[in-house]
């Protein structure tokens, strides 16, 4: 007589810290992948690259998202295969050993700790802007209380303060996407279309223009990473990476490169309005089409993606924090969990982003520009990183545990190879261009303390055993 029993359905890949909680749901992933694409990069940074390359910068964000497509696809692989919370470090450590984990992990959590910093002196500047006498400092202090207070709690409420914040972005760059298109084709009620009046001068600065908008172009898509370590802490970490990832070219297309397209055909490059702090290539662009009350709805969008930034950031740097203490790559402190929730190391990360808030108030002129110069080159040093693993694990993966290969890097190895070399080629416009020289070689310098410690501590850990 055949077993009444059920047959026990396979248990979903689990990450190498499983201790965290595992409260993410798909609904939760789903959104910070696209949330993670708008940030305060996209709304206020843009503005520089489009005033530098004009209308061309549709192909400098069109270059730099091709470069993001392939490093998430070599990200999403390796992290369907090994989920952590650790991400890029974790894979790092695996595929060339503890240094380059200590180094990639390391300072990855410095630039995290700083943008949290960056972000709410932002944030806070909005809103004093709207209401007029009130500290700065006061809202920064807020922000930062309530994050911190969130991320503590539970990993769900960082799911739910970023499941909301996306939500309203996705819905505020589809409402900007779908009037600029309703513009450009002169179906607006009370605008004209302007054709193609103002894309004449595609290249006004020439190609120096063109590689300074795809320097500031490379540098706005920094944030996809986050989804990647969250996923460690989904229901189902493999499902969420790999649809994560699946989807990242048609959300960079639709929104990074098509807003691109609506902003130089609707406003003319040369515009003041695009590079004023207070306002931006969006805010600017609803202001220029007349639209009564649209360009305030947007600075209420701007600050989401900020407070939405800072949350993520403190979710991000405290995990990154964690993997690596978990891997002996830290003081133990920061490695203790309750409620699932690794509560000091998000306390540290909270502190030292207060620290960088107070580092612009007392030092604005010396250490805190010194500061964001070590931190400006991280991303591609990470980038870099992610690069290099793919191209040692995916080999060890196919000959070992080909079953872990859920997502698959495209024509291996050759846009592995394509994307390094990407890479080096930003790395060499970084060097030649004098306003990212310095910060090309300050986080150079940072990367290579971090490489000499971490192979030190290497060395150490080796001999004692």
């Amino acid at each position: 007589m055949p077993s009444t029993a059920e047959t026990p359905k396979p248990t979903p890949a689990r990450p190498d810290d499983a201790s965290l909680s595992h409260g993410l749901k798909q609904r939760h992933l789903s959104m910070i992948a696209l949330g993670g694409v708008i940030g305060a990069g996209l709304f206020v940074g843009s503005g520089a690259a489009i005033a530098a390359a004009g209308p061309s910068v549709v192909i400098a964000y069109t270059v730099s998202g091709l470069l993001v497509m392939l490093v998430m696809r070599m990200l999403g692989e390796m992290s369907a295969a090994y989920p952590s919370s650790g991400s890029f470090s974790a894979h790092a450590e695996r595929a060339l050993g503890p240094w380059a984990g200590f180094t990639a992990g390391w300072s990855f959590w410095v630039l995290l700790c700083t943008a949290v910093g960056l972000e709410g002196i932002g944030a806070a500047n909005i809103v004093a802007g709207w209401l007029p006498g009130t500290p700065t400092w006061a809202w920064v202090a807020l922000f930062m209380v309530v994050f911190c207070g969130a991320n503590l709690a539970a990993v769900k409420n960082f799911g739910e303060f970023e499941f909301w914040f996306a939500a309203l972005k996705v819905g505020a760059i589809t409402l900007f996407l779908v009037l600029g298109l309703l513009a450009i084709t002169g179906v607006l009620p009370g605008t004209d279309s302007p054709g193609a009046s103002h894309l004449t001068h595609f290249l006004p600065h020439g190609s120096q223009g063109l590689v300074i908008g795809l320097l500031a172009s490379v540098f706005a898509y920094g944030g996809l990473e986050t989804v990647t370590i969250a996923a460690a802490e989904s229901e189902d970490p493999v499902k969420g990476v790999a649809s994560a990832v699946r989807t990242a070219m048609w959300r960079i297309a639709l929104f990074y490169i098509g807003s691109m397209v609506v902003i130089v055909t609707l406003i003319p490059w040369d515009s003041k309005d695009l590079v004023d702090p207070d306002k931006g290539p969006y805010v600017a662009t609803l202001d220029h089409l007349g639209i009564p009350g649209a360009g305030q709805l947007m600075k209420v969008v701007i600050l989401v993606a900020l407070l939405s930034a800072m949350n993520a950031n403190i979710y991000g740097s405290s995990r990154i924090a964690y993997s690596l203490v978990q891997r002996g790559q830290g003081p133990k402190a920061l490695a203790k969990v309750s409620g699932g929730v690794p509560r000091v190391a998000v306390l540290t990360s909270c502190v030292c982003g207060f620290i960088c808030v107070a580092l612009s108030y007392w030092r604005p002129d010396d250490v805190f520009p010194w500061l964001l110069n070590m931190i400006g080159a991280v991303v591609l040093v990470v980038w870099f990183f992610i690069g290099v693993s793919q191209l040692r694990l995916r080999r060890r993966l196919a000959r070992e545990e080909p079953e872990k290969l859920v997502v698959r890097m495209w024509a291996f190895p050759y846009l592995t190879w394509v994307a390094l070399a990407g890479m080096a080629a930003v790395f060499v416009l970084m060097a030649r261009e004098q306003n990212t020289r310095v910060q090309l070689y300050s986080t150079g310098a940072m990367t290579l303390v971090l490489a000499v410690v971490g192979y030190a501590r290497q060395r150490m850990r080796a001999a004692g055993r």
